[in-house]
């Protein structure tokens, strides 16, 4: 238990340092460029959840093809949201 709870503290910390440069570079880049960087956190997430923890094993045909589609668009929307800076 014990494990579990410093493994979560350390989640926290991490999660703490990038919102911190986030903060700090929103200033340098702009909100389009820091906000479109910060959400990839979540394609981090998800790819957690597919590759690592297989969160989709066993899913019905076809869902791996629905999982690249997504991929590949979230791609696309963070690539936009970063361009829209440029």
């Amino acid at each position: 238990m014990r494990r579990l709870h410093l493994i979560g503290i350390l989640g926290g910390m991490i999660w703490n340092v990038g919102m911190s440069f986030s903060i700090i570079a929103s200033a340098a880049a702009g909100p389009a460029l820091s906000y479109g960087l910060g959400q990839g956190a979540t394609m981090v997430g998800a790819v957690w959840g597919v590759f690592i923890w297989k969160e989709f094993n066993g899913a019905p045909a076809g869902t791996g093809r629905l999982l690249a589609a997504m991929f590949m668009l979230y791609v696309i929307g963070l690539g936009v949201l970063i361009a829209s800076k440029v």
